[in-house]
């Protein structure tokens, strides 16, 4: 299919129009193949298949322009040869054109008309060209190919656009922060940041976007519609950036690093949020106990321990717990699956944590630190312990006496107090006994 380029003159560029009897100056009729036009909200496609208003040359004639594209009083005063040469004017806005079938796909913006139906999403065009080009949506034909990249395009202009990315040309400048772009499209959009414009409006829950796509995006949340699909393992989602990053869990491709300490990552909210651990930032604190974490889904989890909510479940023995991850760690009790090994002593693991935590056995290293007294100890939860210590907390009470502990175990111990149990036993007093029970 040829491509149908968009004609660089103006429609009508700032018409005038009688209305009762006064002139009113019409503008907005500009089809610079940069900007969106009247029509250009026929073809809603994001991204290379976005279409804008494209006339046929032989019909794309327009009246005579002159030095400030205010026609005014002179709407009637066009030179004869204008009149010769483009014999058919629109009586709304003074636009010209030498056919008359140019007239009559012309007069469409004001009425509005919209006679090309698409028979496969129902969509509707004022001009057949249009229609031609959104066929192209479903037919996926992109019969234009970059030369340096080999990317193709439904569309020579959005391939002329792509072109901007080899070259580096950013033609579009915002006045008020500096922000460059490629395209004119793209510069209305960001307007929006600062004007704060959300003209989109979801109908079903009323939250308003600043973007028609996003508002698409969006509504896959309502119909649950998800239409990427992972072809290696069958994840689904509903944006194409969402499968970009998780193609990244096949891939293994780490794209973003910590420039302290050089760790890699996948996500770029996964370095965000490992950036806390270097600035110590904990923005998120529970309101009942004052426990602050770095990450929301963090404190999500962390209210379980004030509401005892466990929704995760053992199927073999019924341990319940907060988290997914601590249900798949418990489950390699059952299974005896232990995929860590230290490498010095084969010692083996079933997470990596604790394999970690085993290693400083050979380093001796004590990262933790107590600040009151210089206690260091290996592991976070060993700090946390002796730091009671010093505070006396004992948050560990018995049910039946009340006494309280500092430490779990201790309270087990004491519970044989109430029990009476005694599994220690002595072999040699128990052999002494014997042998003056019986002689």
């Amino acid at each position: 299919m040829k491509d149908i380029g968009v004609p660089t003159s103006s429609l009508a560029g700032q018409m005038t129009a009688k209305v009762g009897g006064g002139a009113e100056t019409i503008k907005n009729l500009d089809l610079d193949p940069n900007e969106k036009t009247s029509d250009s909200s026929e073809v809603e496609v994001r991204g290379e298949d976005e279409d804008d208003v494209n006339l046929d040359s032989e019909r794309s004639d327009s009246g005579p322009e002159t030095g400030n594209g205010d026609h005014g009083c002179n709407e009637n005063k066009s030179s004869e040869s204008d009149i010769k040469t483009k014999p058919f004017a629109c009586e709304l806005c003074g636009y010209r054109c030498t056919q008359k079938a140019s007239l009559n796909d012309h007069m469409k913006i004001h009425t509005g008309e919209k006679p090309f139906a698409c028979e496969l999403c129902g969509k509707r065009f004022s001009h057949k060209n249009n229609f031609n080009c959104h066929m192209r949506v479903h037919t996926g034909e992109k019969p234009f190919a970059c030369e340096l990249c080999g990317k193709r395009f439904s569309l020579k202009k959005h391939l002329n656009y792509h072109m901007r990315v080899h070259t580096g040309e950013k033609p579009f400048a915002c006045e008020l922060c500096g922000y460059r772009c490629t395209q004119k499209a793209s510069l209305n959009t960001h307007m929006k940041v600062h004007t704060g414009e959300k003209p989109f409006a979801c109908e079903l829950c009323g939250q308003r976007f600043s973007h028609k796509h996003s508002l698409n995006t969006h509504m896959r949340v309502h119909t649950g519609e998800k239409p990427f699909a992972c072809e290696l393992c069958g994840y689904r989602c509903t944006e194409k950036s969402h499968l970009n990053r998780h193609m990244r869990v096949h891939t293994g491709d780490k794209p973003f690093a910590c420039e302290l300490c050089g760790q890699r990552f996948s996500h770029k909210n996964s370095l965000n949020t490992h950036m806390k651990v270097h600035t110590g930032e904990k923005p998120f604190a529970c309101e009942l106990c004052g426990y602050r974490c770095a990450q929301k889904s963090h404190l999500n989890y962390h209210m379980k321990v004030h509401t005892g909510e466990k929704p995760f479940v053992c199927e073999l023995c019924g341990y319940r717990c907060t988290q997914k991850s601590h249900l798949n760690y418990h489950m390699k009790v059952h299974t005896g699956e232990k995929p860590f090994a230290c490498e010095l002593c084969g010692q083996r693991f079933s997470r990596k944590d604790s394999l970690n935590k085993h290693m400083r056995v050979h380093t001796g290293e004590k990262p933790f630190a107590c600040k009151l007294c210089g206690y260091r100890c290996t592991q976070k939860a060993s700090l946390n312990r002796h730091m009671r210590v010093h505070t006396g907390e004992k948050p560990f009470a018995c049910k039946l006496c009340g006494q309280r502990f500092s430490h779990k175990n201790y309270l087990n111990t004491h519970m044989k107090v109430h029990t009476g149990e005694k599994p220690f036993s002595c072999k040699f007093w128990e052999k002494i006994y014997l042998f003056h029970l019986f002689f």
